[in-house]
């Protein structure tokens, strides 16, 4: 990495339960630089030293860095990670990684940062009241009320993967049962499938995953089973978006939303026919409808999350 900061370029850093993506993003919010690799799954020193090692390997020192990360985010620390592998203590990543940087480094909850790339320069610009929703290893939720970002007192607002919506249901990664991402979450999916399979059921998606070249049953996977018409994939894929439409439209209730953006993987290779679906999922459970309430896909994709950590790390430094 050149030692001289680039000019107004600050690093976004979008950690997932698959990859960890890392982008040098200027400030009309354009990645112009990128670094990926797998998300390593011994913990978090690991995990930290590969967003190092990504952040390094860019073109441009960055003047700081954002970070979004799986899980509930309470003053730089991570209190609760459910789909990285072997975390198991609170995290102060902020610190942390700005030592091994000696870089200002700002912490967020990974659908918050994509909520706000999204905000910043995508499909939520300058909307006053939305949800995100994120469909990827888990599933994620953020929220914007009244033009601002809401967290909640202690970080956890906005985790509609979280959200119990059938009591004594499938067990969830979290520990508990009934909660949404236990149905609709991709790791959560996959396991269910291979339990389908190990009873009978017949299906061709662990052979599309293998055909690809994948190690897990990525999004891409699940969109080539669905095109092909798999029973299996499609029956679970239907649960999902029933249950995103249960807590959505029960969430809709509670805060009378202008906006829900559907994000990650799912919704990039699904596009605006899965964010239809979910629309008619929770038209049912919506108490009051609102004709001008839209639901789209999230219009920077993979970028979000980059695009919204970076102005995460740029809103540090002009705090400074």
């Amino acid at each position: 990495m050149k030692q001289h900061r680039g000019s107004g370029l600050v690093a976004g850093v979008d950690v997932g339960g698959t990859n960890i993506e890392v982008g040098l993003v200027n400030a009309d919010h354009e990645v112009v630089d990128r670094a990926k690799a797998s998300t390593p799954t011994e913990g978090p020193d690991a995990v930290l030293s590969t967003i190092a090692d990504l952040v390094g390997s860019l073109e441009h020192r960055p003047a700081a860095v954002g970070v979004g990360i799986p899980g509930v985010v309470h003053d730089g620390e991570v209190l609760t990670v459910p789909n990285l592998e072997n975390w198991h203590e609170r995290v102060a990543i902020d610190d942390d990684l700005g030592d091994r940087l000696d870089l200002p480094v700002a912490l967020g909850n990974d659908v918050n940062v994509g909520l706000r790339g999204e905000w910043r320069a995508g499909a939520a610009r300058d909307v006053a009241n939305v949800l995100g929703v994120w469909l990827g290893t888990g599933i994620g939720g953020a929220l914007i009320l009244d033009g601002a970002f809401f967290s909640g007192s202690r970080g956890a607002a906005g985790e509609i993967g979280h959200v119990v919506v059938r009591e004594g249901g499938a067990l969830c990664g979290c520990g508990r049962r009934g909660c949404v991402e236990a149905y609709a979450g991709r790791r959560s999916m996959e396991t269910t499938a291979q339990a389908m399979v190990d009873a009978g059921r017949e299906t061709r998606l662990f052979e599309i995953r293998d055909e690809v070249g994948k190690t897990k049953v990525t999004s891409k996977v699940w969109k080539k089973a669905l095109d092909s018409g798999d029973d299996l994939a499609t029956s679970l894929f239907d649960t999902a978006v029933e249950t995103l439409g249960v807590a959505i439209g029960s969430t809709l209730n509670l805060l009378d939303l202008d906006l829900v953006v559907i994000g990650g993987g799912l919704a990039e290779k699904l596009g605006g026919a899965l964010a239809d679906r979910i629309a008619d999922a929770a038209a049912p459970w919506v108490l009051q409808p609102n004709p001008d309430r839209e639901f789209v896909v999230s219009a920077l994709g993979d970028d979000a999350g980059i695009v919204g950590a970076a102005d995460l790390g740029r809103a540090l430094l002009a705090q400074r």
